[in-house]
């Protein structure tokens, strides 16, 4: 323990590569990572949350999944000749707003959060191949009275 905090001071703050995404295993908190869970916990209820709210004010929310990406954006194909953009006109008529800090459709929520998820994901790389913490990468069943039922047949 001693020696990996020694090993994290000489190596300086992680870096995440690429976009800002939460690791596989993501609401996992092994023991030992407790303080970088709580900050990226904290980090998703507040400033990553705000920003995904101000995005889907603005009308740019995007889905995870691809096929309601899909239906989204045929949607907003077929409206947008329908109504102008009514909250972009609204912001734009006031001068006193700062428009850098206003969404853009390409911003990432995560983003945010970055530090915080490059602390999380590298402490739970080191924590969840102890043994204290190997039961929570074990896959679990459940039981066929509580798995959803498919809608053919």
């Amino acid at each position: 323990m001693v020696w990996n905090r020694i090993h994290d001071a000489i190596s300086g703050p992680p870096t995440l590569e690429g976009p800002s995404q939460l690791p596989t295993y993501f609401p996992v908190e092994p023991a030992g990572c407790e303080k970088h869970a709580e900050k990226l916990f904290a980090c998703l209820a507040n400033e990553a949350t705000t920003k995904a709210r101000d995005m889907e004010k603005m009308g740019y929310g995007k889905s995870y999944y691809e096929d309601v990406e899909k239906e989204r954006v045929a949607k907003l194909q077929q409206q947008q000749p329908k109504k102008d953009d009514t909250t972009a006109a609204k912001i734009e008529d006031k001068a006193d707003i700062d428009k850098s800090k206003l969404p853009s459709p390409n911003d990432n929520p995560l983003d945010e959060c970055r530090l915080a998820i490059a602390y999380y994901k590298r402490c739970c790389d080191r924590e969840l191949k102890k043994k204290k913490n190997l039961i929570l990468t074990e896959p679990y069943r459940v039981q066929e009275e509580y798995r959803y039922k498919s809608k053919s047949g």
